[in-house]
């Protein structure tokens, strides 16, 4: 790896700029340090139109929300940069990192918020509906959709889960089993919150009209729908560095997911993660709350690392 050079060198390196890494870099700046975001700029909710469930942010666009929270930044002296950190290495009590464009850097802390990508399903004309009336969560998009014919496509782990979760929302709800057998009471289940299945194979999703209209299925059938949740979309996380970095995994049905204590402290020393690199069912504010708790951790730690060396220092030359 290169060495930095200038100016370089910083307390904290924040690698993503979305919800986590933009909170994080908050409360670390009005703490006085000085601080780096890193953002690729590749924001897992950019395609959709609004975010949701946010109180006091509930409906603004993500693309409004991060311009919002970088401007918050400016009066802290953060500075954030358009890049990519593609290595990361323990170089004494901090880290060396490379960015793509072969800019050196040093860190004492990490932060590492780089989100996750969804995987969709192979279904024909799913991705180009994605984040419009293809959705993942009911929790971010139900209320949108509400009273709306739904399908549901399952996730081979747990198939019924998001069908009956999204029968909250919507009285006229299918699932499309697509070959996966169902669990042990959860037809039982279904049966109660009035959830229609269809097994067959699916082929893909009908549109007309820039509309979709239904979920096509091998056999030619259409069965009618209006929107469509893709519970089967496998979460796959931007942990590239942390696996670079050695820290500890663990696995769920919807992906593998950095393991954290509960300030975002990863297994690596000095490396915290925040948002959804750690878990499936980071929403914009659980990340914001994550970052937060990591900004704060990371501080005090700092803080009493610097305060110890300073009274080492003070009794060495005292003694």
């Amino acid at each position: 790896m290169n060495a930095p050079t200038g100016d370089n060198n910083y307390e904290v390196v924040v690698i993503g700029g979305g919800a986590a890494g933009l909170s994080a870099a908050l409360i670390l700046g009005r703490s006085r340090r000085r601080v780096l975001v890193v953002d690729a700029g590749a924001p897992r909710n950019a395609p959709s139109a609004h975010m949701q469930g946010y109180l006091s942010r509930d409906g603004m666009s993500p693309a409004e929300f991060l311009a919002a929270g970088r401007r918050e930044l400016v009066p802290y002296g953060v500075e954030v940069r358009t890049g990519e950190v593609t290595a990361a290495e323990p170089d004494g009590d901090g880290f060396a990192l490379a960015l793509a464009d072969g800019t050196a850097l040093t860190a004492r802390r990490l932060v590492v918020a780089t989100g996750l990508v969804d995987e969709l399903p192979r279904v024909e004309g799913l991705a180009a509906r994605w984040g419009r009336d293809v959705l993942h969560c009911p929790y971010c998009h139900g209320w949108e959709v509400r009273d709306r014919p739904a399908g549901v496509l399952a996730h081979p782990a747990m198939p019924a889960h998001q069908a009956l979760m999204v029968s909250q929302w919507s009285s006229d709800v299918t699932l499309f089993l697509d070959g996966t057998a169902l669990a042990e009471g959860d037809a039982r289940l279904l049966a109660a919150a009035g959830v229609r299945t269809v097994a067959d194979p699916v082929a893909g999703i009908a549109v007309e009209d820039d509309r979709l209209t239904g979920v096509r299925l091998a056999d030619g059938r259409t069965a009618g729908c209006e929107v469509v949740f893709a519970a089967a979309t496998r979460l796959v996380a931007r942990d590239g560095v942390l696996r670079g970095l050695g820290a500890e995994l663990y696995e769920t049905p919807l992906g593998s997911f950095v393991k954290t204590d509960g300030t975002g402290l990863t297994s690596v020393p000095g490396v915290w993660a925040a948002g959804n690199v750690t878990g499936p069912n980071e929403q914009v504010v659980h990340a914001a709350a994550a970052g937060y708790r990591a900004g704060t951790a990371i501080n005090a730690e700092l803080l009493m690392d610097d305060l110890t060396a300073r009274a080492d220092a003070a009794e060495g030359r005292t003694g």
